[in-house]
């Protein structure tokens, strides 16, 4: 017999009498107990994959009987301990060995790190001590060396790559010192290299920045000094690039602007110094900058404005003493941005005001002038504090500002004489009496409308969390039954097209009141509800849909959105009009982990969702997901009391249908198959052994068809696909 699968049960003893079987697969099958010492007796194996179960004990040292095993995976069983046996050093054929995520101990044999054809060695998250065994530089064949996690201490081997064509190097979260190996990239073919949160000093090797094949090179929180080599920001791969909380110094090489991949840029933490380079702007790809607490001064520059795909701008803490650049109207993504504790001087511009991200810190600078309303009616006031420059306007001032109203301001600063503080005192009397008259004139003309609108219609608590360009009026007279495309499971959901040519989807929320209006418990219903929506409101993430308004009264709740032209992934692999090839699935599965991913672990505190499942998740134009439809539900059921989110809030009995598309051409198999093993390891019936979000983004980012640049069906890289399957400290 070949080969031995199992889906479910314990560690059978008939299987141990199979001594021609060639491969023992048994992953993820909820296999209990101890790996048996007669497993040693199996001698024609040469693939062992016990994986995801609940094997506990120690890893049997009769394993090292197997003389032809090739591969050995025992990772994500958690509860194997003890130390790894010495006799495996005797698997001369071994090539993958992963014994990953369990609570191992003690130190690496130095006899398996003198494996002849040894690949693969992954041994992250347990409790491994001791030094890194020298041995392993001398090796010709590894590439791919993952023991992250760990207590590890000592040094690197100084040759360690010297020999071998690394692909992925990651020892981050251990306490290793010393130099770091400076050979690790010499076969040309290193994609990642991360050793962050270690004790590591001395300066970044030159060689690094010619290291051109590098997609992630991260060694933040270190000792590392020196300045950054000229070559290391401009790899042409590499999307991360962190070298935050060392101690670097120098200027940010102008070689910036060659970094064409580049999506993270974090060097926070240091003492760099010197102006930012406007050559930044040329790398079009960067969504994260964060150079905060450093010593860079100057301007920042307007070029940065370019930067379409920018997410988060982190500059606090620095020495930076220019205007705001009004070119930062230009980020439409910009979600969070901190310029505080710098010397930047004169207005807020209005333009930036129109984003309103979902975090703005403007505070301890030197600006001045008036606040724009938009900060004030969006609650980001507090934001601007350590500004002595700045006032109120005083058609927005409030008794809860600690600022002073701008007329008064400029009457004590420019205003020399009493007639001219007189006249001002006049100028702001009729202006107040003018916006009095048109306001009053328009709240006339409101209520004297159409009777098919009553009074109560328009009178709305209205809570905006982006720059709107409709009114409330126009929202109102659209809510007709043929503007409605589904009921969801709060409420019943409209598609308007607005007289500007945008469309919106407006959400009315099922009605969930008491019988009084000033009950207690109605108001504590109110305040809920509007806590959760403003929540929700603050989330800027391109996997979430943005939520732009909610209007709240006495009988109606309405939520407006951003609309989804593709409507929900459901139609659109059941009833979409074209074939969603496996790279746009595997693209929107990834795009749906990073938008969870946001709400379990970026957000304070997290939102569950609880009821995942193809109808809610929203396509756009190019296809790419956004969650919907979570946080108010949990309201509107839970009447008022505690809802536990370890509880299903979701449909019940509800499975989704959507295993395995016939239509789908069988050039990406073998990814078709990782995505499942995520799959059957996100649905494991005990929670703890369920990977996080975090995790599933690796998984899923390693399952890309289309990482080696091209989704071409021959190309097949079965080695480097196979030792890439780490990673998760992104």
């Amino acid at each position: 017999m070949r080969t031995m699968t199992s889906t479910c049960g314990n560690f059978h003893r008939r299987f141990l009498k199979l001594t021609k079987l060639k491969e023992l697969i048994l992953s993820t099958c909820m296999m209990h107990g101890e790996i048996p010492a007669s497993i040693g007796n199996m001698t024609s194996l040469l693939d062992i994959e016990l994986s995801g179960n609940f094997l506990a004990g120690r890893i049997p040292k009769e394993l090292g009987k197997l003389k032809n095993l090739q591969q050995l995976e025992l990772y994500y069983n958690q509860h194997l301990s003890g130390e790894i046996p010495d006799e495996l050093g005797n698997l001369t054929q071994l090539i993958d060995l992963d014994m990953s995520v369990n609570q191992l101990k003690g130190k690496i044999p130095e006899s398996l790190c003198k494996l002849p054809n040894l690949r693969v060695l992954q041994l992250y998250n347990n409790s491994l001590s001791g030094e890194i065994p020298a041995v392993i530089g001398n090796s010709k064949t590894l590439h791919l060396l993952s023991l992250y996690s760990n207590i590890l201490t000592g040094n690197v081997p100084q040759n360690l790559g010297e020999l071998s064509d690394l692909i992925a190097v990651d020892l981050s979260e251990n306490r290793l010192s010393g130099e770091l190996p400076r050979e690790v990239c010499k076969g040309g073919k290193l994609l990642y290299f991360c050793v962050l949160q270690n004790l590591f000093s001395g300066e970044l090797p030159e060689n690094y920045g010619k290291c051109k094949s590098l997609l992630r090179f991260r060694v933040s929180y270190n000792h590392l000094k020196g300045s950054i080599p000229d070559g290391l920001l401009a790899l042409p791969h590499a999307s991360i690039v962190d070298l935050g909380y060392n101690h670097f110094d120098g200027p940010i090489p102008k070689t910036i602007g060659n970094a064409k991949n580049l999506s993270e840029l974090l060097i926070q933490g240091n003492r760099i110094s010197g102006d930012i380079p406007s050559e930044i702007s040329r790398a079009g790809n960067l969504v994260k900058i964060d150079l905060s607490n450093n010593l860079l001064s100057g301007p920042i520059p307007a070029e940065i404005g370019n930067l379409r795909k920018l997410n988060l701008l982190l500059l606090q803490d620095n020495k930076l003493n220019s205007s705001i650049p009004k070119s930062l109207s230009f980020l439409k993504f910009l979600n969070v941005v901190d310029l505080s504790n710098n010397l930047l001087t004169g207005d807020i511009p209005e333009s930036i005001c129109e984003l309103l991200p979902n975090s703005i810190n403007l505070s301890n600078n030197r600006l001045s002038g008036s606040i724009p309303r938009s900060l004030i009616e969006g609650g980001l006031i507090e934001s601007l504090s350590g500004n002595p420059g700045l006032c109120v306007p005083v058609y927005l001032n409030s008794s809860n500002s600690n600022f002073p109203v701008c007329s008064k301001m400029y009457s004590r600063k420019k205003l020399n004489s009493i007639w001219l503080s007189g006249i001002s005192v006049v100028v702001v009397i009729v202006g107040l009496l003018l916006f009095l008259k048109r306001w009053f004139a328009r709240e006339r003309s409101l209520m004297e409308q159409d009777d098919t609108f009553s009074s109560a219609s328009f009178s709305y608590d209205i809570k905006s969390f982006h720059k709107i360009t409709f009114d409330q009026r126009e929202i109102i007279e659209a809510l007709v039954d043929k503007n409605i495309v589904g009921h969801g499971g709060s409420g019943t959901v409209y598609k308007i097209d607005l007289s500007n040519g945008q469309a919106v989807a407006v959400k009315k929320l099922w009605t969930r009141k008491t019988k009084d209006p000033t009950s207690d418990d109605q108001l504590f219903l109110d305040k809920e509800l509007k806590t959760e929506v403003q929540t929700l409101g603050s989330i800027r993430h391109k996997n979430i849909v943005k939520l732009y308004s909610y209007y709240s009264s006495w009988d109606l709740n309405l939520l407006v959105y951003e609309y989804m032209p593709n409507g929900n992934l459901w139609d659109a692999l059941h009833r979409g009009r074209i074939l969603l090839d496996w790279p746009t699935r595997h693209r929107i599965a990834l795009g749906i982990a990073q938008g969870l991913s946001y709400l379990h672990h970026d957000l304070l505190p997290p939102i569950i969702h609880r009821d995942i499942k193809s109808t809610n998740i929203l396509l756009n134009s190019d296809y790419q997901p956004k969650v919907a439809d979570f946080g108010v539900a949990k309201v509107l059921l839970a009447k008022g009391k505690d809802s536990s989110t370890t509880l299903i809030a979701g449909t019940y009995g509800y499975l989704a249908p959507e295993v395995l598309d016939k239509r789908l051409l069988g050039s990406f198999r073998d990814e078709m198959r990782k995505v499942l093993r995520i799959a059957i390891r996100c649905t494991n019936n005990t929670p703890t052994l369920r990977p996080t979000m975090k995790e599933v983004i690796e998984l899923l980012i390693e399952a890309d068809p289309c990482r080696f640049e091209c989704c071409k069906a021959s190309n097949k890289i079965n080695e480097a696909s196979n030792e890439t399957k780490i990673m998760n400290s992104s």
